[in-house]
């Protein structure tokens, strides 16, 4: 369980959770890796410039490049006697303005933000008009034609469930076993967003999956392969066939990251802030 309250000793090495949003365009991805501007690399930089020590920021999802988030959990050990709202301050202090620490709190030491994961969900934004709102076009797949969504939807009615989701699987995923047990599969239309006071109008598609975990770039791949159903290329009963396939040649392209959002994480004791 976290915690942000509670006795704090001097020298104990303290797991700091953080609630994190991202606007994720300018980074490439969550991972730390060479020559690249990374999101991890960054907040630790951050985090080791206000403990004084080097730490390992561990996240719930390693999204990649470009990919937002709305609701990423990470942890790191410190023993910083810092309480988590002050590490929270001044990390925002530290960090550009398209990263935010939205809370921080105490969790117990064995707390692992992404081996103690049940459940995530994910959402992809799609606009369909041929003009654009400039505030959306970071944040959406812009496709200039329309879509069948109850095609669409008919067509994920056979990814619900679990099953081997190797079809949907991208390169390099490195996880040990490729089932996948996927919640919740919605798509919903919808003529605006909601943005500062007001809206957005325009031609919308949202997909929100929900699943105990997800494969790299599973979410987008899904998507790609769903947008072909609605453009009428594949059928509803084609995607049975493709997951049953077990090969990623035959499912649709991997969408845009741009569109895609971390939403949010679900634990067995929920996140006290």
């Amino acid at each position: 369980m976290i915690r942000n309250t509670g006795p704090v000793l001097k020298f104990r090495m303290r797991n700091i959770a953080l609630l994190i949003q991202y606007d994720g365009t300018s980074y490439s991805g969550w991972q730390s890796q060479p020559n690249a501007v990374t999101l991890q690399a960054l907040i630790e930089e951050k985090i080791s410039k206000i403990t004084g020590r080097q730490v390992n920021l561990v996240a719930a999802g390693r999204t990649d490049a470009g990919v937002h988030a709305l609701g990423q959990v990470a942890s790191f050990k410190t023993e910083s006697t810092h309480d988590p709202l002050t590490i929270r301050n001044a990390l925002n202090a530290l960090l550009p303005p398209d990263i935010r620490i939205m809370n921080a709190a105490y969790a117990d030491a064995e707390f692992h933000p992404r081996f103690d994961a049940l459940e995530k969900s994910y959402i992809y934004i799609i606009a369909t008009d041929r003009v654009v709102s400039p505030f959306v076009h970071r944040y959406a797949w812009r496709l200039p034609y329309d879509l069948d969504v109850d095609a669409m939807r008919a067509a994920s009615l056979n990814l619900t469930g679990r099953h081997d989701f190797s079809a949907f699987r991208g390169a390099g995923c490195g996880a040990k076993t490729t089932v996948r047990n996927m919640i919740s599969l919605t798509i919903e239309e919808t003529n605006a967003i909601g943005f500062m006071t007001g809206s957005i109008s325009g031609r919308f598609i949202i997909l929100r999956l929900k699943a105990d975990a997800f494969l790299r770039h599973m979410v987008r791949n899904i998507t790609g392969t769903l947008v072909e159903a609605g453009r009428g290329k594949l059928q509803p009963d084609d995607i049975k066939k493709i997951l049953e396939s077990l090969d990623r040649k035959k499912a649709g392209p991997t969408a845009p990251a741009c569109g895609l959002f971390m939403e949010q994480v679900w634990y067995k004791d929920p996140l006290q802030w």
